[in-house]
C-alpha cells in the first residue's frame, strides 16, 4: 500500500475515499504507482449501459449532428422563403392599401369639415333665434337642436311619403291598358 492510498476497511476513512471513483482518480493521477488493480476500475455491465445511454443523449454522433444542422438550415430557409413571399404579396398590395388609407383619411377629414359646418350653421341659427350667441353646451341650445332634428325628421317623412305616392302614380299609369 502506498502512502497516498487509504485503508478502505478503517472507520476513520471517509466514505468518498472508499468509492471506485476515488480509485480511478488515484490511478489517473499516479498510474501503476498507486497500487490499484486496474480490473476494478472498469465499469460494471449495468454502469456501462447507463454510460452508453447517457453518452447517446448528451453526445450525439457526427451523423446526428450533421442531420440536425441540415434540418435546422432547411427550416430556417423555409421560414425565410415564407417571409419573403409574404413581404412580396404585401408590397404588391401596397398601392391599394395606401389608396384606401388616403381615401379613409380624406373621408374623415370631409366628415369633420361637414360636422364643423353643421355646428357653425346651428350656432348661427341659435344666434338668429335668440339674438345672442349661445354656448353649444347650454340647455337652450340643446332644446333648439332637438326641435330642429324633429322638424328635419318630419320633412324627411313627408318627402318619403310624396316619393312613394309618385311611384304608385307612375306604376298605375304604366300598368293601365292603352285603348
Amino acid at each position: 500500500m502506498c502512502a497516498f492510498q487509504t485503508d478502505k476497511g478503517s472507520e476513520k476513512t471517509p466514505e468518498w475515499q472508499k468509492t471506485t471513483r476515488y480509485d480511478r482518480k488515484l490511478f489517473g493521477r499516479y498510474g501503476s504507482a498507486s497500487g490499484i488493480d486496474t480490473a476494478k476500475l472498469w465499469p460494471r455491465s449495468g454502469e456501462l449501459g447507463a454510460l452508453i445511454a447517457e453518452e447517446k443523449e448528451w453526445h450525439p454522433s457526427l451523423e446526428e449532428i450533421l442531420a440536425n444542422v441540415t434540418a435546422k438550415k432547411n427550416e430556417e430557409e423555409k421560414k425565410r422563403l415564407i417571409r419573403e413571399k409574404r413581404i412580396a404579396t404585401n408590397m404588391a398590395n401596397m398601392p391599394k392599401m395606401v389608396a384606401a388609407w388616403r381615401r379613409e383619411k380624406s373621408e374623415v377629414k370631409a366628415k369633420k369639415k361637414e360636422e364643423k359646418a353643421r355646428r357653425d350653421l346651428l350656432l348661427a341659427e341659435a344666434r338668429a333665434r335668440y339674438g345672442y350667441a349661445l354656448d353649444p353646451r347650454s340647455t337652450k341650445f340643446k332644446e333648439m337642436l332637438s326641435e330642429i332634428e324633429k322638424e328635419d325628421a318630419k320633412k324627411r317623412k313627408v318627402l318619403k311619403r310624396r316619393k312613394k305616392e309618385e311611384q304608385r302614380a307612375a306604376a298605375t299609369v304604366t300598368a293601365a291598358p292603352t285603348t
